[in-house]
């Protein structure tokens, strides 16, 4: 048995969209909760409990997770009592299948159910026999479980879970089950909450998460909401994922550009310029809405951050099509995008349609707009030069912050600075002052000396959680940073909330 200081450790690993990540920190907490501790990074399996959180948007994600499960099953025959839990969407997906294909899995959970996972687990241990429990409909919000939050200055807050839309390449709606709100008032204490404990950052998550308030019959609930965010003392930053171009009122936007720690940043999904794809989608806009809708952003708050996912190749699409998101862009001018080779997604609409294009035609067309998109990055960034800027100090950003002798944080528009290390101590959560030198389509550069430092509690709670006796660091894979998401860059496949 891998034990740490004779306590049994656990490890998660996480795939897919930033709901699975909020899950997985639940997992950890309830995990901790019942006695154990994170394995220590690098265990690779070594560990008395492996759990993983799985996506199942990605076309053979199914075989992935096998293939991980595959590795681990010599491993679990070497040791007795070792555990092995899947959850997550494939799990609710594939429920019937997981243990016929990998019977040396102990537990099978799914999206509604995550906070059963230490009773599952020790019900298998003492009955000796996998236990597979997916459950129809949510059992509690994911932010009312416990947690191990991965940052100490930034956290996700679950505002909604589920979807109503029909997309036909997504598969969400089907996992995730209909959209259910949160009451707001539950919503603004766990956000209190979360600033006394020294959180001066939180992203406010929903599977579409302006549409907030159609389960309570409020269509302007999330605007309110956003309001009742500016009036939390301590609270300084708070962002939100993702948006539909439906549900994006002219409330919403008003509630940005008005509430002051409501950051200029905006992701918002348009997946096609075209409005043939778009209606082949089943996305209730067309491209004329998504743009009107970028132009009031930009009206509002000038210096909006505004970046998007783009799906290239989606069935059916011709070059006419194509150009039609290419013009898009050109027009929205982003600032970044997640751009996506359109892959089948088993169970979608779209996996069995007509017109699936071959893959030399999605590459090169794939080609033609990551290297567009790149140049507009680049401009879009040159633009901040000369600029002074708030950055909150980020961990683990700069991966070469070591040999350059700079850390590395977040400008309020969520853009990624790398800065020079100032004299005095800065921490994690603490903000920085500092005008913009250099601009590379993916980062800033601020290489003059730092002309302000604010220490913050933010800081200081990142600076307790380092203080306390040390637990061995968990193996996260496939994560963004909370709160410090890595550059929205080019990738091929993947999921997207919408």
């Amino acid at each position: 048995m891998s034990e740490v200081e004779g306590l049994k450790t656990y490890e998660v690993r996480t795939y897919g969209c930033q709901m699975n990540v909020h899950d997985s920190e639940r997992l950890s907490g309830l995990l901790e909760g019942a006695g154990y501790v994170r394995a220590p990074e690098g265990s690779d399996g070594d560990a008395d409990v492996v759990v993983f959180n799985t996506c199942a948007v990605r076309e053979n994600a199914d075989n992935k997770l096998y293939g991980n499960l595959g590795r681990l099953a010599p491993m679990k025959t070497k040791r007795p009592g070792m555990q092995i839990a899947v959850g997550g969407c494939l799990a609710q997906k594939d429920r019937d299948t997981i243990v016929q294909r990998a019977p040396w899995v102990d537990v099978v959970f799914g999206t509604h159910n995550i906070g059963k996972l230490p009773v599952l687990l020790e019900r298998a241990r003492i009955q000796e026999e996998a236990q597979v429990e997916i459950a129809e409909s949510l059992e509690a919000f994911p932010s009312t479980l416990p947690t191990r939050r991965e940052s100490a200055y930034a956290a996700w807050v679950s505002i909604s879970v589920g979807c109503n839309n029909t997309c036909t390449f997504c598969i969400v709606p089907a996992l995730r089950g209909k959209e259910k709100d949160r009451r707001p008032g539950d919503i603004l204490a766990e956000v209190e909450a979360l600033v006394a404990e020294g959180v001066s950052e939180i992203t406010l998550l929903g599977q579409n998460v302006n549409a907030y308030g159609s389960d309570i019959g409020d269509r302007e609930a999330f605007s309110k909401l956003l309001r009742a965010c500016g009036r939390i003392e301590g609270l300084e930053r708070v962002r939100f994922t993702s948006p539909h171009p439906r549900d994006f009122t002219d409330d919403v936007i008003a509630a940005m550009a008005e509430t002051p720690n409501v950051m200029p940043q905006l992701h918002m999904p348009l997946q096609s310029g075209s409005d043939t794809v778009l209606k082949a989608m089943r996305r209730s806009y067309r491209q004329e809405r998504f743009l009107g809708i970028i132009e009031k952003v930009r009206a509002a708050i000038p210096h909006a951050a505004i970046s998007t996912d783009i799906i290239v190749g989606f069935p059916g699409e011709t070059e006419e099509d194509f150009e039609q998101t290419m013009h898009a862009v050109r027009e929205a001018r982003f600032a970044n995008a997640f751009t996506f080779q359109y892959s089948k997604r088993p169970g979608t609409p779209a996996a069995t349609m007509e017109g699936q294009i071959p893959k030399e035609v999605v590459q090169a067309r794939y080609e033609r707009l990551v290297a567009l998109q790149e140049e507009i990055s680049w401009e879009e960034n040159k633009k901040q030069v000369g600029r002074t800027l708030e950055v909150m100090v980020a961990e683990g950003e700069g991966r070469k912050d070591g040999s350059t002798h700079r850390l590395s944080g977040r400008a309020p528009d969520n853009r990624l600075v790398h800065f020079t290390k100032p004299e005095q101590d800065v921490r994690p959560g603490d903000v920085v002052t500092v005008e913009i030198t250099y601009a590379a389509p993916h980062h800033l550069l601020a290489e003059g000396p730092t002309e302000a430092v604010r220490r913050t509690r933010a800081g200081d709670a990142w600076e307790k959680r380092n203080a306390a006796p040390a637990q061995p660091a968990g193996v996260m894979l496939g994560l963004p940073k909370i709160g410090v998401p890595e550059p929205l860059q080019a990738a091929t496949g993947g999921c997207t909330v919408v």
